[in-house]
């Protein structure tokens, strides 16, 4: 038995049925958990603000892109 990070409720999971790299959901406060080792099991809870800096960065990268196209034309037209 392993206990979830977030809120401590004890979640059953067997090593022999998770993989590393596994999102789990706690039954209790519905937190996203990644399985991060498997013997023994060891939790981490996905946290909002690693999605958002995810996000984020990937839409400068696409920003970035964008500007280089653009200015890849602007030069053609001169």
């Amino acid at each position: 038995m392993v206990r979830c990070p977030e809120c401590a409720v004890e979640i059953d999971v067997d090593e022999d049925e998770v993989e590393e790299g596994e999102i789990l959901n706690c039954p209790e406060c519905e937190v996203e958990i990644e399985v991060v080792q498997i013997h023994p099991v060891r939790l981490n809870v996905i946290s909002d603000e690693d999605d958002e800096e995810e996000t984020e960065t990937e839409a400068k990268d696409e920003d970035e892109v964008e500007g280089d196209a653009l200015g890849e034309e602007e030069d053609e037209v001169e």
